[in-house]
């Protein structure tokens, strides 16, 4: 082959897109720490030092993969006809977002890693979305609190990227459709009294210096970012000294998960007793409910930076605190089963996550203000989106 015969190595035209949509899916497995330029150049193809011809530095590249969803949802939203009837609008953000899974959840750490213009400016991104679905909603179904009822109706669809469960794309954006209308049509100031009723478990007050340590950690963490807050600091909270902290915990990243798991064995002491006086599945999942929702306003702070950061942990320290959550899980796919005839196990877990997913919309929407009403109506909306409303 002579010289002019050599083809000619030309780089994709796409290239940076391709960049961002290999570089999503490192951010959600990995972490924002956790994650290298190094291993988003290997799954592109490219060495390090040509992806750095696109973004400068890694911060650079997830500002702009936490901005990709949003900015495919409100392309979608472009090209929709005006007055579209929310039927027809929810089925076209599932599929978007569905497209987009494996990278979707990127957005739900902007509070902690971004700095703060370019979290206004995504936050800004996402009020428009809101702003079309509460439109639609207020056109097709009126009532109150239609903000409250579309930020349930985007949670639902958005927990798909919460979670791993396998299923047919098309089989997924009708569940998670279905859920999502069945909350937006949820009327939340006739909800009965239900997450408003529930006392969870008392936090044990500390017995011991590593209880007290659990104690100071998280509202630091919470505050300042996980890789913000030094062992120092925490040290300092409880009146230790630097180096005494690491005879109670050797490394920062078992205070986050020690907190985790103590707050599951919380939820799960709260769903117990939850269950325990109720029968039949209605029932239970109405209990279940009351106490998760409860649960999530009286733990924000540590569900904030769990939500973040346990992708971060090491693999040894992760897997107690998933196994955790899994089990949750379970308990509710048991229950919810009973009363979703037709539907595969997959398909139940997809529905649970749902329900989750409206749980965390809903609360965000309300700044988690723990009131008993604010209780009650994302109790009933999370019910709703399960189908069980009325």
């Amino acid at each position: 082959m002579t010289v002019e015969e050599v083809p000619v190595r030309r780089r994709p035209r796409n290239r940076r897109q391709l960049v961002v949509d290999a570089a999503g899916p490192v951010f959600s497995e990995r972490g924002y720490h956790g994650a290298s330029m190094e291993e988003v150049a290997a799954r592109v193809g490219i060495s390090a030092a040509a992806l750095y011809r696109h973004f400068p530095n890694k911060y650079a590249l997830f500002v702009e993969c936490a901005n990709l969803m949003v900015d495919r949802l409100r392309d979608v939203l472009g090209e929709l006809p005006d007055q579209v009837a929310l039927p027809e609008l929810l089925p076209a953000l599932a599929q978007v977002t569905l497209e987009h899974r494996a990278s979707g959840g990127v957005y739900r750490w902007e509070a902690r890693f971004l700095d703060v213009e370019d979290r206004r400016e995504l936050r800004a991104k996402f009020t428009a979305v809101v702003d079309s679905v509460t439109a639609a909603l207020e056109r097709d179904l009126g009532g109150t609190q239609t903000r409250l009822r579309a930020s349930a109706a985007l949670g639902a669809i958005g927990s798909i990227t919460l979670h791993h469960t396998q299923i047919a794309r098309q089989r997924a954006v009708e569940l998670l459709v279905d859920a999502a209308l069945r909350a937006a049509r949820v009327d939340p100031a006739a909800a009965p009294r239900t997450a408003s009723a529930v006392h969870l478990p008392v936090r044990p007050e500390p017995a011991s210096r590593r209880g007290e340590i659990l104690q100071a950690a998280i509202p630091l963490f919470a505050d300042h970012g996980f890789r913000n807050v030094s062992m120092g600091q925490i040290a300092g909270a409880v009146g230790l000294t630097s180096s005494a902290i690491y005879r109670h915990y050797p490394v920062k990243a078992e205070i986050l998960a020690a907190a985790c798991l103590q707050t599951a064995a919380m939820l799960e002491q709260a769903a117990g007793q939850a269950l325990h006086a109720v029968d039949g599945p209605q029932e239970s999942l109405e209990a279940l409910a009351a106490a998760y929702v409860a649960y999530s306003f009286e733990n924000t702070a540590l569900i904030s930076v769990a939500e973040a950061e346990i992708v971060g942990l090491p693999p040894d320290l992760r897997r107690p605190v998933t196994l955790a959550q899994r089990e949750h899980v379970a308990l509710w796919e048991r229950r919810l089963a009973q009363t979703c005839h037709g539907l595969d196990t997959r398909q139940v877990r997809t529905l649970v996550h749902a329900g989750f997913g409206v749980v965390v919309e809903a609360g965000r929407q309300l700044r988690w203000q723990d009131t008993d009403a604010n209780r009650d109506a994302v109790a009933a909306l999370m019910l709703g989106a399960l189908g069980l409303s009325g």
